[in-house]
């Protein structure tokens, strides 16, 4: 006999589990004994919130599912953002929350909600557990769950009493499980297509990243020369200084990106969710569209593919590439010409050296100073854009961006996360000062566990993109400004390295500085969002149109 404390331990154990991130409460303690027996290692956190994006932030890299601790009550409410940023983002992440006693409880309605209910529409899974021998079942059946395609949150709730119950109960080992491919006659349906288009293009998504699929979109664009474009969630997929690489639908409409999927007959549109704004429109009678993914197409209003090749992505598009024969006659000459245009636009400002430091110009810094496997997590705001559009991303997960809950306060603990899957690799956050301050007090966290991190915050003293959009509705600017802190003093405070940037040449220098000295360092960085509106409105509308 064990106890269910110590069983919930050995599932964990038993499905790889390397680290839980989280804050435990008075009814986790069971839990938490049984943790510090185990090798698993508990990252404590300052906020549950940000336990939730470093447990989701893990998922997605590792595709191994990353598990976040709280306690009842408020523990579990502050885990909601961060579980609908792992459920709408596809990540793998399970939230293990504490709860009184269930059988019998001298403490009335205190602390007490519905937890299971309130986590039911932002998870594939929530389960209380009422019997200390079903745990082995439910934990493996979440993780199950958690990691499937597409993958996303999952919640278990132990009462304190169940905790303690003895069982003898073992955990049940993962089975062997593949994907299904997809069937042949979709596969066909689609290549026959492929073969009488002109002028096909990819369009690579979320569901799209990951390690085979890279590699054998690789080799069906080598092989084929079809041009490709990345929705925000598929940068990287594909190394973006390919020269087929058309650009990021880092915008809703009016870019080149969206010229070139005008000018293509045949959209092929790979991992595609429609969490992510559409790259494009569809109309009646339009464009004609493959979906490939592990699932079928959601139908939107915008979006209603002709062919659906659904199965194992990878598998599909290797498929794919081995029965095209002949495309010589496709023709590429309107979309490359669209590429020169977008590359032009992208080159301009890189070396502007106007001060507080224009976007072009951070973005392309940082670019610079960052190997190809170097990560970038961005956290909410009008840089999001810039960095989709402008960052180049050399390989799969190397820029962290979210597109699907959009949410604030993420890129602190998702470079976290970061670093501890990759402690070789340099990895640089880069946030808003408005969603910096949201999980800010992380930064003693990544003290105490030694990270070695670079956080850039992009002051401009308010919620930029909430302005930029006030500004084209044509109202007033009104509600968005506050003040900061001494960003240097600030990180002083908590035992990192307070920097900042005096002008846009000394950015790049200092950027190395902090990338090759150990350590937690915070880049207080003036940022110049007023040309935003003219560059990537009405000028990028303009050029586009043109080409």
């Amino acid at each position: 006999m064990a106890k269910a404390a110590d069983v919930v331990v050995q599932c964990l154990e038993n499905e790889g589990v390397e680290y839980v991130f989280g804050i435990p409460g008075e009814e986790n303690l069971d839990l938490l004994e049984s943790l510090r027996k185990s090798k698993i290692k508990l990252v404590l956190t300052r906020h549950e919130q940000s336990a939730g994006f470093m447990a989701a932030t893990y998922g997605r890299l590792t595709g191994k599912t990353g598990v976040s601790l709280s306690t009842l009550g408020p523990g579990a409410t502050n885990l909601v953002t961060a579980s609908a940023y792992a459920y709408l983002g596809g990540m793998p992440m399970m939230m293990i929350t504490g709860q009184k006693p269930i059988k019998k409880s001298k403490q009335g309605r205190f602390q007490i909600i519905d937890v299971c209910g309130m986590m039911a529409p932002i998870t594939k899974y929530t389960h209380q557990f009422a019997s200390a021998d079903n745990i082995p079942a439910r934990m493996r059946e979440a993780f199950r769950l958690a990691e499937e395609e597409k993958p996303g949150a999952v919640h278990l709730e132990l009462p304190e009493d169940i905790a303690a119950e003895q069982t003898d109960s073992m955990p049940i080992p993962p089975s062997l499980s593949r994907r299904p491919l997809a069937e042949h006659k979709a596969v066909e349906a689609a290549v026959e297509k492929l073969q009488n288009a002109r002028s096909p293009i990819l369009v690579i998504g979320a569901g799209a990243n990951r390690k085979m699929t890279a590699k054998v979109l690789k080799q069906l664009i080598d092989k084929t020369g079809i041009p490709f474009i990345t929705t925000q969630m598929g940068k990287g997929v594909v190394d973006e200084r390919h020269p087929r690489f058309l650009g990021n639908a880092a915008l809703s409409s009016g870019d080149f990106v969206h010229r070139a999927v005008e000018a293509a007959d045949l959209i092929i549109n790979i991992g595609h969710d429609v969490i992510e704004k559409p790259p494009f429109f569809m109309v009646r009678g339009g464009t004609e569209v493959i979906h490939i993914n592990f699932r079928s197409a959601e139908v939107d209003a915008v979006y209603f593919p002709q062919i659906e090749v659904i199965g194992d992505i990878a598998n599909a598009v290797w498929q794919i590439g081995e029965a095209l024969n002949d495309t010589s006659h496709w023709d590429f000459t309107r979309l490359l010409a669209i590429r020169e245009a977008n590359e032009a636009q992208i080159a301009e400002g890189a070396d502007d050296d106007r001060f507080p430091v224009y976007p072009q110009r951070l973005v392309a810094d940082i670019r610079r100073a960052l190997p190809s496997e170097g990560i970038v997590a961005l956290d909410n705001g009008i840089y999001k854009i810039w960095f989709a559009r402008n960052y180049k991303a050399h390989k799969p997960n190397t820029v962290l961006l979210d597109n699907a809950l959009a949410t604030m306060g993420a890129g602190l603990p998702s470079a976290m996360a970061s670093h501890l899957v990759y402690p070789d690799r340099p990895v640089i956050s880069v946030c808003g000062d408005g969603g910096f301050m949201m999980n800010s007090q992380e930064l003693e966290t990544a003290v105490r566990l030694g990270m070695h991190i670079t956080v850039v915050i992009l002051r401009d003293d308010g919620y930029g993109m909430i302005r930029w959009k006030q500004a084209n509705m044509g109202f007033t600017d009104y509600g968005l400004d506050y003040g900061n802190p001494d960003f240097v003093k600030y990180a002083e405070a908590y035992g990192a390295n307070g920097h900042r940037v005096e002008s846009a040449e000394g950015f790049l220098p200092l950027l190395e500085h902090c990338i090759k000295t150990p350590g937690v360092h915070v880049i207080d960085c003036p940022v110049d969002y007023s040309e935003n509106d003219r560059i990537l409105n009405s000028e990028l509308r303009e050029r586009a149109l043109a080409v």
